[in-house]
């Protein structure tokens, strides 16, 4: 099952997916806040949302697995 993980050290601020929602490679799925920045996590593959590891306002690290697909 391929992985989206938090390219950046910040905050989770909004999921923009629900479990069992359809995305494409490219999709933002995630947007995270890092020094008063929104940076949006995209979808490195097309697949459906199996579970989601993050939730709004959660602090994150750089690697993190935010979104799981299958």
């Amino acid at each position: 099952m391929p992985d989206v993980e938090a390219h950046i050290t910040g905050t989770v601020w909004k999921i923009e997916v629900e479990v069992g929602d359809t995305v494409q490679e490219g999709d933002a799925v995630v947007i995270l806040e890092s020094m008063k920045m929104e940076m949006p996590v995209e979808s490195e593959e097309s697949g459906v949302v199996s579970e989601i590891r993050c939730t709004e306002g959660q602090a994150v690290s750089e690697g993190d697995v935010l979104i799981v697909l299958e």
